[in-house]
């Protein structure tokens, strides 16, 4: 093998490492601008298969932009006409614990209203708040993925978790 061959997306072990490695972060990254998990999926499948189809003209050390450009657009085309709405379902199960009815009520309601007040969080605010909190990405991560300056991913979180205390604040 050659050396090109080594670094060539079209090569199927490069691009089906490519694909593990990054796949999870891109469909993570949809799902939290779109809040659907089956329509996450589609969009990362549909980009995959179009960096497939484009292998040749996409560098691998390029590849990683290209695919976030291409499922944030996918994504954007589908929901122009729709405002973005995240939910999150979380279920409490209830085995045998010592905790009372009424703390595991609380609790479930705090979590609703948590759940809530981040999916009202602006959509750039809670991308970087998920991608932060959620996956564990470091703010440089953050920005690379988003192409934006790492100091503006630390005011989108700072702006997110501000919002985020005064709407909890009174719970």
């Amino acid at each position: 093998m050659t050396s090109t061959e080594n670094t060539s997306l079209c090569d199927e072990k490069n691009y089906e490492l490519f694909f593990k490695t990054h796949s999870k972060v891109f469909r993570n990254y949809i799902y939290y601008k779109c809040g659907d998990l089956q329509q996450a999926e589609d969009i990362v499948q549909d980009t995959f298969i179009k960096l497939w189809k484009n292998c040749a003209k996409v560098a691998l050390k390029k590849a990683k932009s290209y695919v976030f450009t291409l499922a944030n657009n996918a994504f954007l085309n589908q929901v122009a006409h729709q405002k973005v709405v995240l939910e999150y379902q979380r279920t409490i199960t209830t085995q045998q614990t010592n905790e009372s009815p009424e703390f595991i009520l609380e609790e479930k309601e705090f979590l609703t209203k948590l759940n809530n007040a981040i999916a009202d969080l602006p959509e750039k605010q809670r991308v970087v708040f998920l991608l932060s909190r959620i996956d564990k990405k470091k703010y440089r991560e953050i920005s690379e993925l988003l192409g934006i300056s790492v100091k503006a991913v630390e005011k989108r979180m700072s702006k997110a978790l501000e919002t985020l205390r005064k709407k909890i604040s009174n719970i």
